[in-house]
């Protein structure tokens, strides 16, 4: 949400209850770099906390439980590595690493750790921002998290759960409820394999094979006859999308 819809809000006297309340965590020793990764997040409504070594990052991270970690890899002390290493073991707070570009070794390590995203310096604050947004949708922690409920469909993203109608609720993969969680948000539209991709998935990728045995597996989940979907439907060419309009779907 950007600084002049928030301020257009308070005109109004309206209140967002996210992002505004959300910490960043930024970790980096190149202080002038930091700060502007913090006012750059900062206009976006995040709270901005600092840390400028590892050990200092894993106190300040114990302290204020923040919602995103911007996460440099080359720090004093304490490693950005051990730092994802040490929070992996007890959150799953979004981690976006900052490397040297080029440095491929350390992104894949970065990301077998457990980082969700990294980006390479330098980098444009602009591009920070769209990485961070995606991270947080990934999470379910932006605005345009899922609707929990739709036309006869209703998902429990914290418990991994989705009720048809009045019907006993059905376990999802955590792979599974992503997928509902990003076709939830975009009901009524088609949305791309490559888009369903980036938001289930994230940097770690996947291919378009991967993508129908997801969606396979969830309509065995949600549909009553999965051969003749009623909530799911393929667009040839396009991609898939929730209870499309018939120019879509029929």
């Amino acid at each position: 949400m950007s600084w002049i819809v928030r301020a257009v809000a308070r005109h109004f006297g309206l209140q967002f209850l996210l992002p505004d309340e959300m910490k960043a965590l930024i970790v980096d020793d190149d202080r002038v770099l930091a700060d502007v990764v913090g006012f750059a997040l900062r206009r976006e409504g995040f709270q901005i906390i600092q840390a400028h070594d590892g050990q200092s990052a894993l106190q300040r991270w114990q302290e204020e439980a923040p919602d995103l970690i911007i996460l440099d890899i080359n720090l004093p002390k304490i490693d950005g590595f051990a730092v994802c290493q040490q929070i992996r073991k007890q959150s799953n707070t979004p981690i976006i690493m900052l490397t040297v570009r080029g440095e491929d070794e350390d992104v894949v390590h970065g990301l077998e750790l457990g980082a969700d995203d990294y980006i390479a310096k330098p980098f444009s604050p602009r591009q920070l921002v769209a990485r961070a947004q995606a991270v947080m949708r990934r999470a379910g922690q932006s605005p345009a998290t899922a609707p929990r409920q739709i036309e006869g469909l209703s998902l429990s993203a914290s418990r991994r759960e989705v009720r048809i109608a009045d019907g006993e609720p059905i376990a999802l993969t955590p792979l599974e409820g992503r997928l509902l969680e990003y076709f939830l948000i975009n009901a009524h539209q088609v949305v791309t394999i490559d888009a369903i991709i980036d938001y289930v998935w994230g940097p770690r990728g996947a291919d378009r094979d991967m993508v129908r045995q997801l969606v396979r597996r969830l309509r065995r989940k949600i549909e009553a006859d999965p051969t003749s979907p009623k909530f799911i439907y393929t667009v040839p060419g396009l991609g898939y999308g929730l209870l499309l309009d018939s120019h879509f779907s029929g």
